[in-house]
């Protein structure tokens, strides 16, 4: 039997980094694409519960839904396939996902989705969000793929993969999350009613974090390659917490 993969992102449909992404795909292993009908960038791991969804065929192997990135995945596997695939792909992402971009990367939930489903997944990011080339970039994610499919990941792990542009694909760096700063993050404007109106529309500022985060990988023009997983249990918090007897906090 093939391998039976399930391409999505959050750029939508038509995005080139998705057609590139399944152009490579497609010379590997059977490819379903289920991807949003707009492009649904910051969506995060929204899935919408207000109102139905509808989904378009494109063509054979290609549906559009009008809903998030994750409103695909869970769609698709629970729905709309009549098999599990074997690997969930999201991407190639337009721009970065790196540090705390991860929040709110509609790219990131969809493989978190796949996760949470039970089926090992990767989210891949082009760094370059000005590039229209993503030939090279949708090849190394194939690498990439390719090594996951056969070795497999742990439970619960999922990646998070940024390709620099002009990377010669052999280098590539497993790394853990830097942070990112943002500057003018909200902009006001005025509406020809004389009414405000904002944007949020932060441009990045800086990062910080060690030689082995994510950022300094890119730096290098190294692929970044950094496992995630979903519990996000901050254990080494334990031992203060533990200590503050939360039931005798109102006495006294």
């Amino acid at each position: 039997m093939s391998t039976r993969v399930l391409l999505t992102n959050d750029d939508g449909f038509l995005a080139p980094g998705l057609r590139a992404l399944r152009t490579s795909a497609e010379t590997r292993w059977d490819v379903t694409v289920v991807a949003p009908d707009r492009e649904q960038s910051a969506a995060s791991h929204a899935l919408t519960l207000n109102r139905p969804l509808r989904v378009t065929p494109v063509d054979d192997s290609t549906s559009a839904v009008d809903g998030t990135p994750t409103d695909c995945v869970m769609l698709s596997i629970m729905g709309l396939l009549d098999y599990r695939p074997d690997i969930v792909i999201s991407g190639i992402n337009n721009g970065a996902n790196l540090g705390d971009d991860i929040i709110y990367s509609g790219t990131v939930a969809a493989a978190a989705e796949a996760t949470i489903l039970g089926i090992q997944a990767i989210a891949f990011s082009f760094t370059d969000p000005v590039s229209t080339d993503y030939s090279w970039g949708a090849e190394v994610a194939c690498i990439v793929a390719e090594t996951v499919l056969a070795r497999g990941l742990p439970k619960g792990v999922f990646l998070n993969v940024n390709i620099p542009p002009g990377t010669d694909g052999r280098h590539f760096d497993l790394t853990r999350l830097g942070t990112r700063s943002y500057r003018d993050v909200i902009v006001e404007k005025i509406d020809p009613r004389g009414k405000p109106y904002y944007w949020i529309a932060g441009q990045a500022d800086d990062w910080w974090g060690s030689d082995d985060c994510d950022f300094a990988a890119i730096e290098r023009n190294h692929v970044s390659i950094t496992p995630l997983h979903l519990d996000m249990t901050a254990v080494e918090s334990f031992g203060e917490l533990a200590s503050w007897r939360f039931d005798r906090e109102r006495e006294g």
